[in-house]
Protein backbone atom coordinates (compact mmCIF):
# COMPACT_ATOMS: atom_id res chain seq x y z
CA UNK A 1 0.00 0.00 0.00
CA UNK A 2 1.25 3.51 -1.06
CA UNK A 3 2.06 5.92 1.51
CA UNK A 4 -1.02 8.15 2.16
CA UNK A 5 -3.53 5.58 1.24
CA UNK A 6 -6.06 4.50 3.71
CA UNK A 7 -7.73 1.69 2.07
CA UNK A 8 -6.88 -0.51 -0.98
CA UNK A 9 -7.85 1.79 -3.85
CA UNK A 10 -8.30 4.94 -2.36
CA UNK A 11 -6.75 7.51 -3.44
CA UNK A 12 -6.96 10.69 -5.55
CA UNK A 13 -9.86 10.96 -7.90
CA UNK A 14 -8.50 10.58 -11.72
CA UNK A 15 -10.10 14.82 -12.25
CA UNK A 16 -7.92 15.36 -9.59
CA UNK A 17 -4.89 13.59 -10.95
CA UNK A 18 -5.31 14.15 -14.64
CA UNK A 19 -4.10 17.52 -15.54
CA UNK A 20 -6.70 20.66 -16.04
CA UNK A 21 -6.98 21.11 -19.65
CA UNK A 22 -4.77 18.27 -21.08
CA UNK A 23 -5.54 16.65 -24.30
CA UNK A 24 -6.57 13.49 -23.15
CA UNK A 25 -8.59 14.57 -20.63
CA UNK A 26 -10.54 16.78 -22.60
CA UNK A 27 -10.97 14.38 -25.40
CA UNK A 28 -12.48 11.99 -23.49
CA UNK A 29 -15.27 14.77 -22.05
CA UNK A 30 -15.89 15.36 -25.79
CA UNK A 31 -16.15 11.71 -27.16
CA UNK A 32 -17.98 10.81 -24.15
CA UNK A 33 -21.12 13.85 -24.22
CA UNK A 34 -21.31 13.51 -27.80
CA UNK A 35 -22.29 9.67 -27.44
CA UNK A 36 -24.60 10.60 -25.00
CA UNK A 37 -26.16 13.46 -27.65
CA UNK A 38 -24.55 16.12 -25.58
CA UNK A 39 -22.09 19.36 -26.48
CA UNK A 40 -19.17 20.48 -24.51
CA UNK A 41 -21.40 23.42 -23.26
CA UNK A 42 -20.06 22.63 -19.77
CA UNK A 43 -16.14 22.12 -20.44
CA UNK A 44 -13.70 24.66 -19.55
CA UNK A 45 -13.96 28.25 -18.02
CA UNK A 46 -12.51 31.29 -19.08
CA UNK A 47 -9.08 30.75 -17.73
CA UNK A 48 -7.01 33.68 -15.55
CA UNK A 49 -5.10 34.33 -18.05
CA UNK A 50 -8.19 36.08 -20.12
CA UNK A 51 -8.73 39.15 -18.11
CA UNK A 52 -5.58 40.32 -18.26
CA UNK A 53 -5.38 40.46 -22.39
CA UNK A 54 -2.63 43.42 -22.23
CA UNK A 55 -0.85 43.20 -19.33
CA UNK A 56 2.77 43.22 -19.07
CA UNK A 57 4.83 40.21 -19.46
CA UNK A 58 5.91 39.87 -15.69
CA UNK A 59 2.03 40.40 -14.19
CA UNK A 60 0.81 37.57 -16.89
CA UNK A 61 3.44 35.21 -15.38
CA UNK A 62 2.35 36.06 -11.84
CA UNK A 63 -1.02 35.21 -12.87
CA UNK A 64 -0.60 31.79 -14.65
CA UNK A 65 2.04 30.86 -11.63
CA UNK A 66 -0.88 31.22 -9.16
CA UNK A 67 -3.40 29.90 -11.19
CA UNK A 68 -1.35 26.40 -11.50
CA UNK A 69 -0.47 26.29 -7.49
CA UNK A 70 -4.74 25.97 -7.18
CA UNK A 71 -4.58 23.01 -9.42
CA UNK A 72 -1.84 20.66 -9.87
CA UNK A 73 -0.56 18.31 -7.54
CA UNK A 74 1.56 19.22 -4.17
CA UNK A 75 4.04 17.35 -3.00
CA UNK A 76 1.89 14.91 -0.53
CA UNK A 77 -0.46 14.42 -3.43
CA UNK A 78 2.13 12.70 -5.59
CA UNK A 79 2.04 9.38 -3.35
CA UNK A 80 -1.69 9.01 -3.69
CA UNK A 81 -1.19 8.52 -7.52
CA UNK A 82 -3.10 5.56 -8.39
CA UNK A 83 -3.23 4.66 -12.55
CA UNK A 84 -5.71 2.20 -11.72
CA UNK A 85 -8.25 4.40 -10.64
CA UNK A 86 -7.71 7.13 -13.71
CA UNK A 87 -8.05 4.71 -15.72
CA UNK A 88 -11.59 3.62 -13.64
CA UNK A 89 -12.75 7.40 -13.92
CA UNK A 90 -11.59 7.43 -17.81
CA UNK A 91 -14.16 4.40 -18.74
CA UNK A 92 -16.54 5.81 -16.11
CA UNK A 93 -17.71 8.64 -18.59
CA UNK A 94 -19.30 7.00 -21.36
CA UNK A 95 -22.82 5.46 -21.76
CA UNK A 96 -23.71 2.52 -20.44
CA UNK A 97 -24.46 -0.11 -23.67
CA UNK A 98 -22.63 -1.87 -25.85
CA UNK A 99 -20.54 -0.46 -28.59
CA UNK A 100 -19.57 -1.91 -31.69
CA UNK A 101 -16.29 -1.22 -31.53
CA UNK A 102 -13.40 1.19 -29.12
CA UNK A 103 -10.38 3.24 -30.51
CA UNK A 104 -7.27 3.90 -28.36
CA UNK A 105 -4.29 6.13 -28.62
CA UNK A 106 -2.93 9.47 -28.19
CA UNK A 107 -4.38 12.34 -27.70
CA UNK A 108 -5.58 13.41 -31.05
CA UNK A 109 -8.74 15.68 -32.17
CA UNK A 110 -10.04 13.89 -34.81
CA UNK A 111 -9.58 10.46 -33.29
CA UNK A 112 -11.86 11.86 -31.35
CA UNK A 113 -14.74 12.79 -34.04
CA UNK A 114 -13.80 8.83 -35.81
CA UNK A 115 -15.02 7.63 -32.56
CA UNK A 116 -17.84 9.54 -33.21
CA UNK A 117 -18.75 9.11 -36.49
CA UNK A 118 -18.45 5.37 -35.33
CA UNK A 119 -20.52 5.66 -32.20
CA UNK A 120 -17.65 4.10 -30.26
CA UNK A 121 -15.51 5.41 -26.95
CA UNK A 122 -11.98 6.48 -27.43
CA UNK A 123 -10.05 5.99 -24.43
CA UNK A 124 -5.97 7.45 -24.19
CA UNK A 125 -3.05 5.20 -23.58
CA UNK A 126 -1.64 7.59 -21.37
CA UNK A 127 -2.55 10.60 -19.69
CA UNK A 128 -0.76 13.99 -18.69
CA UNK A 129 -0.19 15.06 -14.78
CA UNK A 130 1.51 18.46 -13.46
CA UNK A 131 2.96 18.77 -10.33
CA UNK A 132 4.63 21.39 -8.11
CA UNK A 133 8.35 22.39 -8.83
CA UNK A 134 9.26 25.22 -5.82
CA UNK A 135 12.42 27.27 -6.74
CA UNK A 136 12.19 26.44 -10.17
CA UNK A 137 13.62 27.62 -13.43
CA UNK A 138 12.32 28.55 -16.85
CA UNK A 139 15.88 27.92 -18.34
CA UNK A 140 17.20 24.90 -16.11
CA UNK A 141 16.51 21.42 -17.71
CA UNK A 142 18.84 20.18 -15.57
CA UNK A 143 17.75 20.94 -12.45
CA UNK A 144 14.27 20.37 -13.84
CA UNK A 145 15.03 16.55 -14.56
CA UNK A 146 16.79 16.34 -11.01
CA UNK A 147 13.15 17.32 -9.37
CA UNK A 148 10.87 15.44 -11.66
CA UNK A 149 13.42 11.79 -11.03
CA UNK A 150 12.63 12.19 -7.47
CA UNK A 151 8.51 12.93 -8.21
CA UNK A 152 8.77 9.99 -10.70
CA UNK A 153 10.56 7.54 -8.82
CA UNK A 154 7.77 8.11 -6.08
CA UNK A 155 5.26 8.25 -8.62
CA UNK A 156 6.44 4.43 -10.02
CA UNK A 157 6.81 3.01 -6.94
CA UNK A 158 3.36 2.68 -5.87
CA UNK A 159 2.18 2.12 -9.90
CA UNK A 160 4.85 0.00 -11.78
CA UNK A 161 2.44 -0.21 -14.56
CA UNK A 162 2.93 3.66 -15.47
CA UNK A 163 6.16 4.88 -17.58
CA UNK A 164 6.55 8.42 -16.92
CA UNK A 165 8.18 10.94 -19.26
CA UNK A 166 9.06 14.00 -18.04
CA UNK A 167 8.60 16.68 -20.90
CA UNK A 168 10.57 20.25 -19.49
CA UNK A 169 9.41 22.75 -22.64
CA UNK A 170 9.01 26.22 -22.37
CA UNK A 171 8.23 27.02 -25.93
CA UNK A 172 4.91 25.16 -24.92
CA UNK A 173 4.43 25.79 -21.80
CA UNK A 174 5.76 29.11 -21.02
CA UNK A 175 6.87 30.15 -17.55
CA UNK A 176 4.80 27.17 -16.29
CA UNK A 177 7.59 24.95 -17.23
CA UNK A 178 9.72 26.65 -14.31
CA UNK A 179 7.00 26.01 -11.24
CA UNK A 180 5.53 22.79 -12.10
CA UNK A 181 6.62 19.53 -13.33
CA UNK A 182 5.16 18.14 -16.35
CA UNK A 183 4.64 14.24 -16.62
CA UNK A 184 3.32 12.42 -19.35
CA UNK A 185 2.38 8.62 -18.08
CA UNK A 186 2.01 6.21 -20.73
CA UNK A 187 0.57 2.14 -19.51
CA UNK A 188 2.89 -0.44 -19.86
CA UNK A 189 -0.38 -2.72 -20.12
CA UNK A 190 -4.19 -2.55 -20.56
CA UNK A 191 -5.51 -1.46 -17.18
CA UNK A 192 -7.93 -3.84 -15.28
CA UNK A 193 -10.72 -0.87 -16.10
CA UNK A 194 -9.70 -1.11 -19.58
CA UNK A 195 -9.73 -4.94 -20.04
CA UNK A 196 -13.43 -4.87 -18.05
CA UNK A 197 -14.71 -2.28 -20.24
CA UNK A 198 -13.17 -4.29 -23.38
CA UNK A 199 -14.78 -7.33 -21.87
CA UNK A 200 -18.20 -6.33 -20.75
CA UNK A 201 -18.89 -3.41 -23.28
CA UNK A 202 -17.74 -5.23 -26.54
CA UNK A 203 -19.87 -6.62 -28.87
CA UNK A 204 -19.05 -9.73 -29.94
CA UNK A 205 -16.53 -9.69 -32.81
CA UNK A 206 -16.33 -5.82 -32.67
CA UNK A 207 -13.01 -4.23 -33.57
CA UNK A 208 -10.60 -2.83 -31.11
CA UNK A 209 -8.44 0.32 -33.63
CA UNK A 210 -5.04 1.56 -31.96
CA UNK A 211 -4.06 4.61 -33.57
CA UNK A 212 -0.20 5.22 -32.64
CA UNK A 213 1.15 8.66 -32.58
CA UNK A 214 4.88 7.73 -34.51
CA UNK A 215 6.50 11.21 -33.91
CA UNK A 216 9.91 11.09 -32.42
CA UNK A 217 12.03 13.22 -30.33
CA UNK A 218 15.64 12.94 -28.45
CA UNK A 219 15.34 11.41 -25.21
CA UNK A 220 17.09 10.56 -21.68
CA UNK A 221 16.34 7.38 -20.51
CA UNK A 222 17.01 8.23 -16.87
CA UNK A 223 16.01 5.36 -14.62
CA UNK A 224 13.15 2.42 -14.04
CA UNK A 225 9.62 4.17 -15.44
CA UNK A 226 11.15 7.26 -16.27
CA UNK A 227 12.80 9.54 -19.14
CA UNK A 228 13.25 12.84 -20.27
CA UNK A 229 13.14 15.16 -22.94
CA UNK A 230 13.93 18.52 -23.66
CA UNK A 231 11.16 20.42 -26.12
CA UNK A 232 8.09 18.60 -27.69
CA UNK A 233 6.55 18.09 -31.29
CA UNK A 234 3.79 20.16 -30.28
CA UNK A 235 5.80 23.22 -29.82
CA UNK A 236 5.98 23.47 -33.80
CA UNK A 237 10.10 23.90 -32.98
CA UNK A 238 12.89 20.99 -34.06
CA UNK A 239 14.79 19.38 -31.78
CA UNK A 240 17.84 21.37 -32.67
CA UNK A 241 15.82 24.57 -31.78
CA UNK A 242 16.55 23.87 -27.91
CA UNK A 243 20.23 23.59 -28.54
CA UNK A 244 22.34 26.62 -26.35
CA UNK A 245 22.78 28.99 -29.71
CA UNK A 246 19.36 28.82 -31.51
CA UNK A 247 17.93 31.80 -32.05
CA UNK A 248 14.46 30.11 -31.40
CA UNK A 249 15.42 29.58 -27.96
CA UNK A 250 16.67 32.70 -27.22
CA UNK A 251 13.75 34.38 -28.20
CA UNK A 252 11.49 31.76 -26.19
CA UNK A 253 13.72 32.08 -22.77
CA UNK A 254 13.71 36.06 -23.53
CA UNK A 255 9.69 35.89 -23.89
CA UNK A 256 9.19 33.79 -20.28
CA UNK A 257 11.98 35.88 -18.34
CA UNK A 258 14.96 33.60 -18.78
CA UNK A 259 18.14 33.13 -19.96
CA UNK A 260 19.75 31.73 -22.39
CA UNK A 261 23.17 31.43 -20.77
CA UNK A 262 22.17 29.82 -17.99
CA UNK A 263 20.28 26.70 -20.70
CA UNK A 264 22.10 23.79 -20.20
CA UNK A 265 20.35 20.68 -20.96
CA UNK A 266 21.53 17.05 -20.32
CA UNK A 267 23.04 14.77 -22.78
CA UNK A 268 20.27 12.24 -24.04
CA UNK A 269 20.87 8.73 -24.61
CA UNK A 270 17.82 7.90 -27.56
CA UNK A 271 18.71 10.48 -30.39
CA UNK A 272 15.01 9.86 -32.22
CA UNK A 273 12.94 7.52 -29.37
CA UNK A 274 9.24 7.66 -29.42
CA UNK A 275 7.73 11.49 -28.23
CA UNK A 276 5.71 11.97 -25.16
CA UNK A 277 2.07 10.48 -26.86
CA UNK A 278 3.77 7.61 -28.48
CA UNK A 279 1.68 4.57 -26.86
CA UNK A 280 3.95 2.19 -25.06
CA UNK A 281 5.25 -1.32 -26.93
CA UNK A 282 3.60 -3.48 -23.43
CA UNK A 283 0.26 -1.86 -24.09
CA UNK A 284 0.40 -2.66 -27.59
CA UNK A 285 1.48 -6.30 -26.51
CA UNK A 286 -1.17 -6.67 -24.15
CA UNK A 287 -4.59 -5.09 -26.42
CA UNK A 288 -3.13 -7.21 -29.27
CA UNK A 289 -3.10 -10.15 -26.63
CA UNK A 290 -6.48 -9.18 -25.49
CA UNK A 291 -8.25 -9.28 -28.93
CA UNK A 292 -6.52 -12.60 -29.64
CA UNK A 293 -7.86 -14.20 -26.98
CA UNK A 294 -11.53 -12.81 -27.12
CA UNK A 295 -11.62 -13.10 -30.70
CA UNK A 296 -11.86 -9.58 -31.93
CA UNK A 297 -10.02 -7.92 -34.77
CA UNK A 298 -7.09 -5.14 -33.63
CA UNK A 299 -6.46 -2.91 -36.55
CA UNK A 300 -3.68 -0.89 -36.00
CA UNK A 301 -3.39 2.96 -37.23
CA UNK A 302 0.31 4.81 -37.25
CA UNK A 303 -0.29 8.36 -37.39
CA UNK A 304 3.32 9.84 -38.68
CA UNK A 305 2.35 13.53 -38.05
CA UNK A 306 -1.31 14.85 -36.51
CA UNK A 307 -2.04 16.49 -39.76
CA UNK A 308 -2.58 13.48 -41.51
CA UNK A 309 -5.36 11.74 -39.58
CA UNK A 310 -6.72 15.51 -39.40
CA UNK A 311 -7.06 15.44 -43.43
CA UNK A 312 -8.08 11.32 -43.47
CA UNK A 313 -10.74 11.93 -41.28
CA UNK A 314 -11.90 15.15 -42.48
CA UNK A 315 -12.38 13.31 -45.84
CA UNK A 316 -13.86 10.55 -44.32
CA UNK A 317 -16.39 12.88 -42.84
CA UNK A 318 -17.48 14.45 -46.46
CA UNK A 319 -17.66 11.18 -47.59
CA UNK A 320 -19.83 9.84 -44.91
CA UNK A 321 -21.94 13.12 -44.81
CA UNK A 322 -22.59 12.96 -48.92
CA UNK A 323 -23.41 9.33 -48.22
CA UNK A 324 -26.25 10.36 -46.27
CA UNK A 325 -27.70 12.90 -48.69
CA UNK A 326 -26.25 15.75 -47.44
CA UNK A 327 -24.07 18.48 -48.47
CA UNK A 328 -20.48 17.46 -46.79
CA UNK A 329 -19.65 21.28 -47.66
CA UNK A 330 -19.25 22.85 -44.83
CA UNK A 331 -15.65 22.94 -43.22
CA UNK A 332 -14.51 23.74 -39.31
CA UNK A 333 -11.22 24.28 -38.17
CA UNK A 334 -10.54 23.38 -34.81
CA UNK A 335 -7.80 24.27 -32.74
CA UNK A 336 -6.73 22.36 -29.57
CA UNK A 337 -8.91 21.88 -27.11
CA UNK A 338 -11.69 24.35 -29.29
CA UNK A 339 -13.76 21.30 -30.56
CA UNK A 340 -17.00 20.17 -29.96
CA UNK A 341 -17.55 16.32 -31.60
CA UNK A 342 -21.23 16.32 -30.87
CA UNK A 343 -22.22 19.68 -32.59
CA UNK A 344 -20.20 19.04 -35.82
CA UNK A 345 -22.58 15.97 -36.17
CA UNK A 346 -25.61 17.93 -35.61
CA UNK A 347 -24.62 20.97 -38.34
CA UNK A 348 -23.64 18.49 -40.57
CA UNK A 349 -19.80 20.26 -40.80
CA UNK A 350 -16.52 18.71 -41.49
CA UNK A 351 -13.90 18.86 -39.31
CA UNK A 352 -10.32 19.14 -39.47
CA UNK A 353 -8.31 19.35 -36.62
CA UNK A 354 -5.06 21.48 -35.91
CA UNK A 355 -3.04 20.61 -32.94
CA UNK A 356 -1.82 23.35 -32.02
CA UNK A 357 -1.98 27.19 -33.39
CA UNK A 358 1.87 26.67 -34.54
CA UNK A 359 2.86 27.80 -37.77
CA UNK A 360 3.15 24.19 -38.85
CA UNK A 361 -0.45 23.00 -38.01
CA UNK A 362 -1.64 25.66 -39.78
CA UNK A 363 0.46 25.14 -42.67
CA UNK A 364 -0.33 22.02 -42.78
CA UNK A 365 -4.47 22.80 -42.93
CA UNK A 366 -3.69 25.23 -45.98
CA UNK A 367 -2.26 22.45 -48.06
CA UNK A 368 -5.07 20.62 -47.63
CA UNK A 369 -7.73 22.43 -48.06
CA UNK A 370 -5.74 23.95 -51.48
CA UNK A 371 -5.56 20.48 -53.35
CA UNK A 372 -9.41 19.61 -51.80
CA UNK A 373 -12.80 20.58 -53.61
CA UNK A 374 -13.70 24.18 -52.28
CA UNK A 375 -16.13 24.49 -49.28
CA UNK A 376 -19.10 26.75 -49.26
CA UNK A 377 -18.22 28.26 -45.32
CA UNK A 378 -15.06 27.61 -43.32
CA UNK A 379 -15.15 28.67 -40.01
CA UNK A 380 -11.74 28.49 -37.65
CA UNK A 381 -11.43 28.53 -33.97
CA UNK A 382 -7.63 29.52 -33.09
CA UNK A 383 -7.07 27.81 -30.09
CA UNK A 384 -4.61 30.81 -28.25
CA UNK A 385 -1.91 28.81 -26.60
CA UNK A 386 -1.06 31.26 -23.95
CA UNK A 387 2.25 31.96 -24.72
CA UNK A 388 4.79 33.60 -27.13
CA UNK A 389 6.80 31.46 -29.73
CA UNK A 390 8.31 32.69 -33.20
CA UNK A 391 6.90 28.86 -34.01
CA UNK A 392 3.57 30.16 -33.73
CA UNK A 393 0.90 31.04 -36.61
CA UNK A 394 -0.19 34.45 -36.48
CA UNK A 395 -3.77 35.87 -37.09
CA UNK A 396 -3.31 36.70 -40.81
CA UNK A 397 -2.16 32.90 -41.30
CA UNK A 398 -5.08 31.72 -39.83
CA UNK A 399 -7.61 34.10 -41.74
CA UNK A 400 -6.01 32.98 -44.80
CA UNK A 401 -6.84 29.37 -43.71
CA UNK A 402 -10.92 31.08 -43.38
CA UNK A 403 -10.36 32.40 -46.91
CA UNK A 404 -10.97 29.38 -48.34
CA UNK A 405 -14.72 29.57 -47.98
CA UNK A 406 -16.15 30.05 -50.99
CA UNK A 407 -19.34 31.98 -49.44
CA UNK A 408 -18.61 32.21 -45.81
CA UNK A 409 -15.63 32.98 -44.26
CA UNK A 410 -15.18 32.88 -40.52
CA UNK A 411 -12.25 33.39 -38.06
CA UNK A 412 -14.15 33.68 -34.15
CA UNK A 413 -12.85 37.26 -32.94
CA UNK A 414 -13.54 35.67 -29.03
CA UNK A 415 -10.60 33.24 -29.78
CA UNK A 416 -8.75 36.42 -31.64
CA UNK A 417 -8.99 38.98 -28.89
CA UNK A 418 -6.00 39.00 -27.12
CA UNK A 419 -4.08 36.10 -29.29
CA UNK A 420 -1.79 34.52 -28.95
CA UNK A 421 -1.58 35.41 -24.75
CA UNK A 422 -4.85 35.37 -23.82
CA UNK A 423 -7.00 31.54 -22.75
CA UNK A 424 -10.52 30.72 -24.25
CA UNK A 425 -12.13 28.03 -22.92
CA UNK A 426 -13.14 24.60 -24.52
CA UNK A 427 -17.14 25.89 -24.50
CA UNK A 428 -16.31 28.63 -26.43
CA UNK A 429 -16.24 26.11 -29.57
CA UNK A 430 -19.62 24.67 -28.46
CA UNK A 431 -20.88 28.59 -28.32
CA UNK A 432 -19.51 29.14 -32.19
CA UNK A 433 -20.53 25.89 -33.13
CA UNK A 434 -24.44 26.06 -31.79
CA UNK A 435 -25.24 29.33 -34.47
CA UNK A 436 -24.64 27.09 -37.23
CA UNK A 437 -27.77 25.61 -38.70
CA UNK A 438 -29.21 22.42 -38.18
CA UNK A 439 -28.69 19.39 -40.54
CA UNK A 440 -30.41 16.78 -38.62
CA UNK A 441 -30.88 13.73 -38.68
CA UNK A 442 -27.41 12.28 -38.17
CA UNK A 443 -26.29 10.16 -40.56
CA UNK A 444 -26.11 6.37 -39.04
CA UNK A 445 -22.80 5.28 -37.74
CA UNK A 446 -19.94 4.45 -39.77
CA UNK A 447 -18.76 0.74 -39.79
CA UNK A 448 -15.62 0.13 -38.88
CA UNK A 449 -14.15 -1.60 -42.00
CA UNK A 450 -15.51 0.75 -44.42
CA UNK A 451 -13.94 3.84 -42.16
CA UNK A 452 -10.31 1.71 -42.61
CA UNK A 453 -10.96 1.50 -46.04
CA UNK A 454 -11.40 5.22 -46.44
CA UNK A 455 -8.58 5.94 -43.94
CA UNK A 456 -6.26 4.21 -46.27
CA UNK A 457 -7.40 5.59 -49.26
CA UNK A 458 -7.36 9.05 -47.97
CA UNK A 459 -4.84 8.87 -46.16
CA UNK A 460 -2.20 6.98 -48.03
CA UNK A 461 -0.22 9.88 -49.27
CA UNK A 462 -0.13 11.63 -46.49
CA UNK A 463 1.74 8.46 -44.79
CA UNK A 464 -0.74 7.30 -42.89
CA UNK A 465 -0.83 3.87 -42.26
CA UNK A 466 -3.82 1.31 -41.64
CA UNK A 467 -3.26 -2.49 -40.90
Amino acid sequence: MRKGLTANGAGLAGDRVVAVGSAARVLVAATARALRGADCADLGQAGPMSRFPGAPEPVRRAVATRAAGRVVLTDGQVDEVDGARVARWFVDQYPRGQYPGVLLGGPHGAAAHLAVALGVPWLPTGFEMTAQWPGGAVDRPAEALEHGGALAARLHAGNPDLHLRQVYCPASRGSLSGVTVSLAARWRTLPAAYTQFLTDRLSAGAPVVLVRDARSWPVLERGPGHSFQVGCPASGLDPVDFHRDSHALRQVLRSVGGDAARWEPPEVSVPSGDAEHGTDSGFELASRDWAARHQHPLHRVLVPRPAALSAAVADLYRRWLRGAGKTGDRLVVECGRLLDPWQVVRAGLVPYWCENATRRSVDEAEWWLAGSEAFSSVDVLPEPPGVRSPALAGLPQWLAVAGFGRRRRALDRTAARGYPVTSVPTRRATEVLRAQPYDLPVPPPLGAAEALSVLRDCGGHQGLLVS
